[in-house]
């Protein structure tokens, strides 16, 4: 049987003369694309520009909804209160699905971003906040969450899709957790190690933690970062190395695009 992942990336992130990435480019490597919201990151027109290439390349599209920080870029822990928590996902999930269907596409999954993303990976009373803005929302959302965390059985319990997700270019720890940003060797910056290193994830179900220990990963979706050093060419070789392996490249999604 044909092994299949995702490759995602966190696009739509510009912000006027702001640039961030290479969103045309990297929507030639990408099954999915997690597109900002407007609360880490990204304008309306930028956002609308996007989704319009995501569409013109037949990339599946998500809501990268944030805390909102964009002075922090989305990345600094926020302690917000469960109901303002809520309207802040059902506002950012709005504002992009009216963008989407304004151009005849639409919005087939949720990412969080950042701290968000991290947050509730572990934290129970944010993830529900999360949880219940998607059920709110539109319930056939897909929810992408960090592989190994109690948010897969949280939003599973609630009724929601969910795709466990690994990171090609950050390092990991022995217990499955990322390593933080703020650490040394937290991100990974050579393609090839990189890209032999998701080869290793899909054949063998996992990859070398930062303790040298073989740390188990089962996930249906590979985040390609647009915004670190090298995004391009990194994305580029994961994808060449798979598909030499044979492994298909193809999004959880269904088509938005019919």
């Amino acid at each position: 049987m044909t092994k299949c992942i995702d490759l995602n990336s966190d696009l739509g992130e510009s912000f006027g003369q702001w640039q961030m990435g290479n969103d045309e480019a990297m929507l030639n490597v990408v099954s999915s694309a997690n597109i900002a919201c407007g609360f880490h990151a990204g304008s309306p027109a930028g956002i609308l520009k996007t989704l319009k290439a995501a569409k013109a390349n037949n990339v599946q599209v998500g809501a990268h909804v944030s805390y909102p920080d964009l002075v922090g870029f989305g990345r600094r822990n926020m302690d917000v209160a469960t109901d303002e928590l809520t309207a802040d996902v059902i506002y950012q999930i709005g504002a992009i699905k009216g963008l989407a269907t304004s151009i005849g596409t639409k919005v087939t999954y949720v990412k969080p971003h950042g701290a968000l993303y991290n947050t509730i990976a572990h934290d129970k009373r944010q993830a529900m906040a999360v949880i219940d803005a998607l059920c709110a929302v539109d319930s056939t959302l897909t929810l992408v969450a960090l592989a190994g965390s109690k948010l897969i059985e949280w939003a599973k319990e609630s009724g929601l899709s969910v795709v466990a997700e690994a990171f090609a270019d950050r390092a990991y720890h022995a217990d499955g957790t990322l390593v933080s940003r703020k650490e040394v060797g937290a991100v990974l910056h050579d393609p090839e190690l990189v890209a032999d290193r998701m080869l290793q994830l899909v054949n063998d179900g996992g990859v070398m933690s930062i303790e040298e220990q073989f740390v188990r990963i089962e996930a249906g979706s590979i985040c390609v970062h647009g915004d670190s050093a090298g995004a391009l060419a990194m994305a580029q070789k994961v994808r060449q190395k798979l598909q030499q392996n044979g492994i298909n490249i193809a999004s959880f999604a269904k088509s938005n695009n019919n």
